[in-house]
């Protein structure tokens, strides 16, 4: 575009004539040519508001789709299969492939209230759990109830367990080729002695306490008068709490449920005619008779509703780093809120010293370092106003039980106690450390006593041309060698050290219930009690689940029933990497077994047990290859130190 020249004065701007002309024609030229384009962009400017006003429509048809997706009714379906566990399990990714018990209660809590879930299907295929695990459950389901959601539950594998949380439904299903079992209650303990005087072991096991029969099955071929007797009591507690909740849920009278358990084993149309459950359905026809009921034309069903998915694409830079978050876990993501919190500490398993171990290689123990580390965390945070401690354990090491009861006990800081399928020996020990105990009626508990000892397996490596030679000096030197048994000398010191922790562990239970000592001596030397049984003898204070202890540490702490809180779980979860190679601090279960004869310090115990147990594997000696896989356990029973814990192997059904 031509510009014009000017020149600039005092009085203003002068123009050249001429070039004005030109600039006024120019001007004139180009408005003439820019006409037919302008009016093109207007007819587009016009256009485009259209296009726009098209596209919107679009999304907006879209976004409403999915907002009434959003809001179509749901039928959540959640099952109940494999282990699971009590404790926090693995953070992250591994959230849902082992599921623990909290994360399934969450996610029944979580349909309870979401808005979209108008009925929960649940699928029980054969859980591994207990009557306290059952008892969560039971109470997760009555929520669900409570927020008026019919829950219908397809019962595909049945113990009297899994029927216990199966009749908290609305309705209960069976597959037709399915079977219902609800035999009662049974307990097995396996006893080894017999095998062991054939190989020529001598299982060298004190107690203290008359009825303290963990060392039964290796010192004899059967029950005791003393351990069958507290076995009946707490087996015929455990059924006749059967017969009431199935009277109960059920409306059948109780007599006739004591006559359905000695038949025991039900066809589900058997069942459906005893009036056990309401229909023989597949998985299918459960979800559409749900639906029917809850007049749905078309619901959608979420199937494992709220479980996290695992994303297996570890491709690329993002991928490596999922690997190394999938292996190492995750910590609990910090709390956001102001709530006021509640720190739940998980003690499952067997009690050890040092670190413990999760549940997703080889079984689970609660180790006293990592326990001690979780409560004075707790303790420390000043958003933390109580602390559950959630105890699923037979007991265990005497040492590192005293030690977490130390640490439970010398908190400010409001602790409830909360008891899941087994609280016994040292799990209750630590427990009585607790300003309050919460127990499931079915919880076994109590166990007051203490016992230990060795194996002696000298002349059975003998027979396999297996000798030690001994150069020793002191004469209790070799009262941890597993070559021969204790002397009197030996055995009278060790009794003696156990004999004190039994004094030591009936006078803690007695200033910590606020029991006089010759009550205790009534309720101790070993008995074995349901937590219905211990309530009624003062060993706990209440009857319920994990949400009641919290309730109860809410009230300790202040905290009014219906004020908000968050639950913070601790010990953080451990990785694979820690479970897999003892980088927490334990050895890995397979370096345990390959590695411990030549760990540096490790004990005679230890070693002549892996002897024995790679000598098992290598000449294939019957049954004593069945001893290598309760190696844990005995290691633990044949350490020489005193231990709080049940019987090495009880199955109750």
């Amino acid at each position: 575009m031509h510009r014009s020249s000017g020149l600039s004065s005092p009085v203003g701007t002068f123009r050249c004539a001429p070039c004005f002309a030109v600039g006024f024609l120019s001007t004139l030229l180009l408005a003439a040519v820019a006409m037919p384009l302008a009016t093109v962009r207007a007819q587009a400017v016009v256009a485009e508001p259209a296009a726009k006003t098209a596209d919107k429509d679009v999304k907006d048809a879209k976004a409403t789709d999915k907002q009434s997706k959003r809001k179509s009714p749901v039928i959540a379906q959640i099952t109940l299969a494999g282990a699971i566990p009590d404790g926090v399990g693995q953070g992250g990714l591994l959230a849902d492939v082992s599921p623990h018990l909290h994360r399934l209660v969450e996610r029944l809590d979580k349909a309870a209230t979401d808005s979209r879930v108008k009925g929960v299907v649940l699928s029980i295929e054969s859980p591994a759990i207990g009557r306290g695990r059952a008892e969560e459950l039971r109470a997760a389901i009555g929520r669900i109830r409570k927020a008026g959601k019919p829950v219908a539950a397809h019962l595909v594998g049945s113990d009297p367990v899994h029927y216990v949380v199966a009749s908290a439904c609305d309705t209960v299903s069976m597959p037709p080729a399915a079977t219902l079992e609800i035999t009662g209650v049974r307990t097995e303990v396996t006893f080894f002695k017999a095998m062991l005087d054939t190989l020529g072991v001598d299982a060298e096991i004190l107690q203290v306490g008359e009825f303290k029969g963990a060392g039964e099955p290796l010192t004899r071929t059967s029950m005791s008068p003393q351990l069958r007797a507290q076995y009946e009591q707490f087996v015929g507690d455990l059924y006749e709490q059967l017969v009431e909740r199935i009277a109960a849920d059920r409306k059948l009278p109780v007599n006739e449920v004591r006559t359905l358990i000695d038949t025991g084993v039900f066809t589900p149309e058997a069942a459906v005619k005893a009036k056990l459950i309401d229909a023989v359905a597949y998985e299918d026809e459960v979800i559409s008779g749900l639906a029917g009921r809850l007049k749905l034309d078309e619901p959608k069903v979420a199937r494992d509703y709220a479980e996290q998915k695992m994303d297996n694409d570890f491709s690329g830079i993002g991928g490596l780093v999922k690997l190394v978050e999938l292996l190492s876990g995750q910590k609990q993501a910090a709390a956001a809120g102001k709530d006021r919190q509640v720190a739940i500490i998980y003690l499952t398993g067997e009690i050890k010293e040092g670190k413990g171990k999760d549940e997703l290689l080889a079984g689970g123990s609660a180790g006293s370092d990592s326990v001690i580390e979780a409560i004075r965390d707790a303790a420390k945070d000043d958003k933390v106003a109580a602390i559950v401690l959630r105890i699923d354990s037979p007991g265990g090491s005497a040492l590192a039980s005293d030690l977490i009861w130390r640490e439970a006990e010398r908190t400010t800081k409001p602790v409830v106690a909360s008891l899941g399928d087994t609280a016994a020996s040292g799990g209750y020990y630590v427990a009585v450390a607790a300003d309050k105990i919460v127990a499931a009626p079915g919880t076994l508990t109590g166990s007051i006593g203490v016992v230990g000892g060795k194996i002696a397996v000298g002349k059975a490596l003998e027979k396999y041309g297996v000798h030690t030679d001994v150069v020793s000096k002191g004469r209790n030197a070799g009262w941890l060698s597993m070559q021969t048994p204790f002397t009197e000398q030996e055995r009278e010191v060790f009794l003696a050290t156990m004999k004190d922790v039994y004094r030591l562990f009936t006078s803690k239970v007695a200033a910590g219930r606020k029991l006089d000592m010759e009550t205790i001596g009534k309720l101790a030397e070993g008995r074995v009690f349901t937590g219905r049984m211990a309530k009624d003898l003062g060993l706990v204070d209440r009857l319920g689940t994990l949400d009641d202890a919290i309730d109860e540490a809410k009230k300790l702490a202040g905290i009014g029933a219906d004020e908000a809180i968050e639950r913070v779980l601790l010990p953080e979860p451990r990785g694979l990497f820690d479970d897999l190679f003892g980088m927490a601090g334990d050895a890995a279960p397979v370096a345990r077994l390959a590695g411990a004869a030549a760990a540096p310090g490790s004990s005679f115990a230890h070693q002549a047990l892996v002897r024995a147990a790679l000598l098992a594997r290598m000449t294939g000696v019957p049954g004593l290859e069945g001893l290598a896989a309760e190696a844990e356990a005995l290691v633990q029973l044949s350490s020489g130190r005193p231990l709080m814990m049940l019987p090495m192997r009880v199955r109750v059904r």
